[in-house]
């Protein structure tokens, strides 16, 4: 008899009381807009800043509506203008080259290794003949790179690096969060990231002219002075004027529903590692299933698994994906010709100049992945990797 699994793995993790209470509090102020014409006291927004900014060990922390917004906000407060190239690894989600077309910079496409991080060789390789000054690091999946070879070649060529965090909420290198290894960090608190606002994005920084103009370019209305993890007011001096509204800063009742969920950070990080290692453990028993290697310097916070289904055709894996999905258990598939929901890779990216990635795209062409809810038990851990295992059993010859 086939299993199923009885649950719908795009439920979220619903925020806690706390925050239910906290935004209840707020509706009924009516005061939803960051900021205070007559001053920011109480101001939620200010002091998720200020929470976020010593939980990350960061001088600086912005607040805004969206995690695509702090990835387009971080390269243009760091310097990225029209035309200019920007390094990016090839295995990313499309906001983060939507980023770099909306500033009308060049994206430079790396090739990945497979570990779904990108390659350092061929990184140093493009660093060379490019002479791009930035990079956007996208953890992508939750998989992090040897963040200390990338920073050896940044170091080496001058190039800045801005870190796309929106899967690495609470990760490390060598005991060093993501978000820290640059000149700026870029998370997310949509829905099926670790903290759940339905849409909300954060910057850190230490440099205090990229958070001066990223608090400005926010849209803080000359109001800047309600953010307290934010630099001098000579910083905001140097700028005022030169950077326009962009309009892209954090609702205070995101904030006011973020900031309880902070303290569950590691709690929800351990339960998802436990959840993924589970289906993981028993994904690797198919000869057919090989999963992404994690060295041991790589703390991961996996909200979802990636495998890759080797030595079979793409009509093949489709087939076992309509399968699974029949039995409850959605499969996404890079490989694929169209994107489908929260998957794409370069060729679907139309908007940016081709560029040649046949490693990437051999890797990518049988990547499949499986959102994992934070509420799944152990039981429904091992009916979803035993639906992956039936389906593709039920399809080889």
């Amino acid at each position: 008899m086939r299993h199923k699994l009885e649950i719908d793995l795009a439920t979220p993790e619903a925020p806690p009381k706390a925050s239910v209470e906290a935004a209840v509090k707020l509706l009924e102020s009516g005061y939803l807009f960051r900021y205070g014409e007559m001053g920011g006291e109480g101001n939620e927004a200010a002091l998720l800043e200020e929470e976020f900014a010593a939980l990350l060990g960061s001088k600086y922390c912005i607040g805004v509506n969206s995690g695509g917004s702090a990835i387009f906000l971080a390269l243009k407060a760091a310097g990225v203008e029209r035309g200019d190239k920007v390094l990016l690894n090839a295995f990313t989600l499309a906001p983060v080259p939507g980023a770099l077309e909306h500033l009308g910079a060049e994206a430079v496409l790396v090739e990945i290794d497979q570990r779904l991080v990108v390659d350092i060789d061929d990184l140093r390789i493009k660093a060379k003949a490019s002479g791009a000054k930035y990079l956007l690091m996208s953890h992508m999946r939750g998989h992090v790179a040897d963040m200390d070879a990338v920073s050896e070649i940044c170091d080496e060529f001058g190039i800045k690096m801005i870190e796309d965090c929106a899967h690495t909420m609470g990760a490390t290198w060598n005991g060093k969060q993501t978000g820290r290894f640059g000149v700026a960090g870029a998370f997310s608190s949509q829905s099926y990231k670790q903290f759940n606002t339905g849409e909300g994005g954060l910057i850190v920084t230490d440099d205090e002219d990229l958070a001066a103009r990223a608090i400005l370019m926010s849209g803080s209305y000359m109001l800047y002075a309600q953010h307290s993890a934010a630099p001098s007011e000579a910083v905001f001096d140097r700028w005022k004027g030169t950077c326009a509204n962009h309009s892209m800063r954090m609702s205070a009742l995101v904030a006011a529903i973020l900031r309880p969920q902070l303290q569950l950070l590691n709690e929800r990080n351990a339960r998802w590692r436990k959840i993924h290692d589970r289906v993981a453990s028993r994904l690797r028993t198919h000869q057919l299933l090989r999963l992404p290697d994690r060295p041991e310097a790589e703390d991961y916070t996996p909200t979802s698994i990636q495998f890759f289904m080797e030595g079979l055709t793409n009509s093949q894996i489709e087939s076992i994906i309509a399968d699974s999905t029949a039995h409850g258990v959605p499969v996404k598939f890079f490989g694929g010709s169209t994107p489908q929901g929260f998957t794409s890779r370069s060729p679907h990216w139309q908007y940016l100049p081709a560029q040649d990635l046949p490693r990437s795209e051999a890797i990518l062409s049988t990547l499949c992945d499986i959102r994992l809810p934070l509420g799944l038990t152990n039981a429904q851990a091992d009916t979803l990797a035993e639906v992956v295992i039936e389906s593709l059993n039920e399809a080889l010859p």
